[in-house]
């Protein structure tokens, strides 16, 4: 009985610690966005804090860094909204509780419904940090993070499947988003969040979030059937395509302003 109780007390301490750890962390990287006039010294850090993905042979580090892409995609989008909601310190403290809940709360859970929300949250962050710092990028490399981003999504979620065809799907969706990508460094609509500093919300985030919804949950339907069934998908269908016509027509004929 002393052991088990042993045990719990050090199993306790070790959580305890644990949580700690992700919220100096997370606290951490506020602090050196507010202190420095650049996000690079928090991209570092974020960065650093990845240093067990290459803690093996180095045959493993390139399955490594497809595993943590989702992980490390959402830290730097934080790190870049933090930056652009300069001036905003009430936004920049929600941005810092909310990568405190991903680090402690939805990053370490791996049941299917986390996974996907680990994926849709890298697709929305992603691209919204994205196209609010890539105005001045050449379109190569906008074409090229946006691949990337829909790549890494879709591989998270297809590889918590038993699914041979992980590269093929996961590669078919990143050159979907990479079209996206092309499509909204040539035109598209960003939306002012009000007292947020200098957050855009991006239409092609939401429209890149939309969709991705609808594949998850068409792939899941025929996972689990063996075929799409429109029963699982006519909601989510009807849902997100509202949601793309209203930006397309409605908000487009506001004045929104541009990234």
């Amino acid at each position: 009985m002393e052991f088990l109780k042993s045990s719990k007390r050090r199993s306790l301490v070790s959580e305890l610690v644990y949580i700690a750890l992700n919220v100096a962390f997370a606290v951490t990287i506020l602090i050196v966005v507010l202190a420095v006039n650049s996000p690079l010294p928090a991209f570092a850090l974020v960065l650093l804090s990845k240093w067990r993905i290459l803690a093996v042979r180095p045959r493993y580090w390139f399955v490594n860094i497809q595993t943590n892409l989702v992980d490390i995609i959402f830290s730097l989008s934080i790190v870049i909204l933090l930056y652009s909601a300069g001036g905003a310190i009430g936004v920049q403290i929600l941005l810092t509780a909310l990568y405190i809940a991903w680090l402690l709360y939805v990053k370490p859970k791996s049941k299917r419904m986390f996974v996907a929300i680990q994926a849709g949250a890298a697709i929305f962050f992603g691209v919204t940090a994205l196209m609010i710092v890539s105005y001045d990028w050449i379109a190569s490399i906008v074409v090229l993070a946006m691949w990337l981003i829909g790549y890494s999504a879709a591989r998270h979620v297809v590889s918590s499947y038993d699914e041979p065809h992980t590269s093929f799907y996961s590669l078919t969706w990143g050159f979907l988003f990479a079209e996206l990508g092309w499509l909204g460094y040539h035109w598209t609509f960003a939306y002012t969040l009000p007292g947020a500093g200098d957050i855009k919300l991006s239409q092609i985030a939401l429209i890149a979030l939309a969709i991705s919804f609808v594949s998850e949950r068409a792939y899941q339907s025929y996972v689990k059937h063996g075929s799409i069934r429109s029963n699982d998908i006519i909601m989510p269908a009807l849902l997100s395509g509202s949601v793309i016509l209203i930006l397309l027509t409605l908000f487009n004929t506001i004045s929104t302003g541009a990234i």
